[in-house]
């Protein structure tokens, strides 16, 4: 078992989603059930299925909770597009977040891999 506030990549994972948080504050209101929903949900997803898998008995498990972590990484990163061609946020906060999101998914890849490693 791991300590998941110690690891980075959920320490990462946390800022990012409350980075998401005060973003989506600001799409219009009709969104709420639309856009914001699904880019906070799929942020929540990330350090919540890293904290999950931590606490699992293989790293077979936790490597299983990572790989959902990433997917909704993926999923951030089209919503985000997404809310930039409706111009809900600027070209430059989108290349910033799909940056974090890059940095995220390698810390995440390379930890699961790691995983993997220590199963051998």
């Amino acid at each position: 078992m791991h300590q998941f506030k110690e690891l980075i990549i959920w320490q990462k994972s946390r800022l990012f989603c409350s980075e998401i948080y005060l973003l989506t504050s600001k799409f219009p209101s009709e969104e709420k059930f639309g856009l914001t929903n699904q880019l906070r949900r799929a942020s929540i997803s990330i350090p919540s299925n890293i904290a999950e898998g931590s606490s699992r008995n293989s790293n077979k498990d936790f490597s299983r909770f990572l790989e959902i972590a990433i997917g909704s990484a993926y999923e951030i990163e089209t919503q985000i597009l997404i809310a930039t061609d409706l111009n809900f946020i600027t070209i430059e906060e989108s290349d910033k977040l799909c940056l974090q999101l890059i940095e995220i998914v390698k810390m995440i890849s390379k930890f699961r891999s790691s995983l993997k490693i220590q199963n051998v």
